[in-house]
């Protein structure tokens, strides 16, 4: 056993650090929706999809 992770320990480190990676990237994207903000980077005035991501509340006339 310990000849094949001394064989492996390469492939294995950059295995773990890509999971870890990943699963903080996702971790990052859930917790800005979680928060209202955006991953696009705004600028909304020219996205064909900024009806649908930025609700905007109807105008009501008193």
């Amino acid at each position: 056993m310990t000849g094949f992770l001394m064989s492996n320990a390469s492939t294995i480190i950059i295995s773990i650090l890509l999971v870890v990676m990943v699963v903080s990237i996702i971790i990052k994207i859930y917790n800005d929706k979680k928060k209202g903000r955006s991953s696009c980077g705004a600028g909304c005035s020219h996205c064909p999809m900024s009806a649908g991501c930025h609700k905007r509340k109807p105008q009501t006339f008193d």
